[in-house]
Formats: structure tokens, sequence, C-alpha cells
């Protein structure tokens, strides 16, 4: 084909196509019988195969729950070239059983067992007949009788088992996401006559050392009492313990009637865990007294009981009532430490306050 200037505005002849003669159909080709449809003692084996593959997919199923619930997320295993997490690897590996246990016994069951006939499939009308409603029933009962489901009880029964424990591990680690709501949520480490400690140094605040406008953080000081080697103990007291404390001029202090001398001399504690998804917060506004959580910015209003005033939170930060000894320095003042549970409110009782 030319694209030089004198081939512009010609016109393209059709092909002519009179002579062209169609392609012959080849059809099928003969239908090849496999071993296990000539020999019932290939299809019983096959049968047994297909079996073992559902039995090796419930194995697995059950091993990822042992997996979960044997090995900490601390463990650690060595598998040759490199040290991975124990959980995660028995968890991966017993999925992954459970899995293509399901996945090889269905393609095994199909390729040996069910039959395998090529069908011709003439185009129709999108809109069926009721007569090719009728056979298309008949022909989905035909082939249900064919893949041997209701004969094969051995295939059935392992099939269903595999598939009903499949299920199981959802369960398991959906119920392990966090405690359900209940006391436990309002315990804390927090005493009454306990010391506050600052983090990290573990020392005790002395009232008199806070100058307006500072913000500390704290912990409670049963938490020097943990050891080091207690990694897991210790990140599980930070959490549901950690507090902030900040020093606010007494002319500024708006609280709630009920918190209205859980402070001391404009000094207060509050939990530094955000109640809406836990993140630890300590960006402190000292002009406006706005404490601000940094993941999703609900910000907190200090010196009117850390009531919310923007943001996701929907109720106030847990303050800790606190007063201070015989040597001055801060402890907590109720029997219980927090009067509310700390944290995220997955377990919500209302509205914002």
């Amino acid at each position: 084909m030319s694209d030089s200037p004198a081939d512009e505005g010609r016109e393209i002849e059709p092909a002519d196509t009179s002579t062209l003669e169609p392609y012959e159909d080849p059809g099928l080709a003969p239908h090849a019988y496999r071993l296990t449809d000539t020999d019932p003692k290939a299809a019983k084996r096959a049968e047994r195969q297909v079996a073992a593959l559902f039995g090796l997919s419930a194995l697995g199923t059950i091993g990822l729950i042992v997996a979960f619930v044997a090995f900490s997320p601390l463990d650690t295993i060595n598998i040759g070239f490199t040290t991975t997490s124990a959980s995660n690897f028995f968890l991966g590996l017993s999925l992954g059983v459970a899995m293509l246990g399901i996945g090889f016994a269905a393609i095994h069951w199909a390729k040996k067992l069910m039959p395998d006939v090529e069908i011709v499939h003439e185009r129709h009308p999108l809109a069926s007949s009721a007569e090719a409603k009728a056979d298309a029933l008949a022909q989905f009962e035909v082939g249900t009788d064919e893949s041997g489901f209701g004969r094969r009880s051995l295939i059935r029964r392992s099939m269903i088992g595999a598939l009903a424990l499949l299920p199981l591990p959802a369960i398991v680690l959906l119920r392990d996401l966090g405690p359900l709501p209940g006391d436990d949520l309002t315990r804390t480490n927090w005493q009454q006559g306990m010391r506050l400690l600052t983090d990290p140094t573990l020392r005790p605040i002395k009232a008199t050392e806070l100058e307006i406008g500072q913000l500390v953080n704290g912990l409670p000081a049963s938490f020097a009492e943990i050891p080091e080697a207690e990694g897991t103990q210790r990140q599980v007291a930070r959490a549901r313990d950690a507090i902030i404390v900040v020093r606010i001029a007494v002319d500024e202090l708006q609280p709630p009637p009920k918190q209205a001398d859980w402070g001391v001399a404009g000094i207060l504690a509050y939990s530094k865990i955000c109640t809406h998804a836990g993140c630890p917060i300590s960006l402190y506004e000292r002009t406006t007294h706005h404490l601000l959580c940094p993941c999703h910015q609900s910000t907190f209003q200090l010196n009117e009981g850390g009531r919310v005033i923007f943001g996701p939170a929907a109720r106030p930060l847990p303050q800790l009532a606190i007063a201070t000894d015989a040597d001055g320095y801060l402890v907590a003042k109720l029997p219980h430490g927090f009067q509310e549970p700390v944290g995220p409110s997955f377990f919500e009782r209302g509205g914002r306050s």
C-alpha cells in the first residue's frame, strides 16, 4: 500500500469473496477413555485419593487452630536460611495445606471421575423455551448423578467434613481480636496511693517540680516492679496504664462537677490512650489546652475534663484523680485509678459528653 500524495482520496475496492470456500468443519476427535472409565479398581483408587486430599485439608484446618493457640507472637523458628516468626510460619503453612487440599481434591475428582465427554452446543436465542429449560434441568440431574456425588459416599463425607472445618479458623481469629466488653476493660495497675512515675526514667513526680504549661508522660509505680525480661507484660501494662500529666493555671480550669477535686494545684492526669482507635497521644498546645491525637486528629480540651472538641473520638479522655503524699509526690487518689475503661471505644456506651 502506497502513502504517496497520488493515493490520497482513492477509494479502496472491496475484495472479491465469491470464489472463497468455507472451511470444512473438522468435528470432534474420537473420545479417549480414561483408565478410571474402564477399570473399576482405578476409579476406586482415585476416589480414595480424593478423600485423602479432603482429609489433608481438614488436618490443615485443625493445625491452623493448634498453631494459633500454641505459639506466642514472640516465638521464632530457624528454617535454614533465615529466622522467622514461628506463629506466622505455621499459620501460613497450615492454611496453605487446608486450601490446597480442597483445591487439589476438586481438580483430581473432576479429572479422574467426573464425565469428560465433549459436547457440541449449538447457538440458540438467548430467551430459552420451556422445553430448553426442562432439558437443562434434566441434564443437570444427569450430571449430578454421573459426578457420583450421591453414590460415592466416601468423597461426599470427606468433602463435607473438610468444608465444615474450614470456617473454624476465622471464628478463632476473630474471637481473639480483643477482649469482650466487661469488667476487664476497667482494670489497670493503678491503685490508691500509688505514685506517678515519669516515663521512661521512672522517677517519682513531685508536684512542686511541674511548671504551668508543662506536660510529662507518666506510669504507675507498679510498672517499675515488672522485670525487663517480661517484655510482653511490660508492653501490656504500658498500654493500659500510660498517662500524661499537665499543669494548667488554676483560674483557667473548668472541670465537670464530679471531677472538680481530681487535680492538685492545676495539675491534671489523663490516660495517654486515645478513646477513638487507641493511639498514644501527647501533642499538647499549652495556650489553648488542646491535646491532639496524631492518628485521626481527635482533639481533647484538657482544662474542661478532657472533653472531645473535634475528630472521631466519641468520649472524653479518662481522667486519673490525683493527690499528694506526705513527701509531696503525686499519687493516685481513688481505689481503682481510672473510673472508666481506657482505650478505644468499641464498647461504645453513648454519644459525646
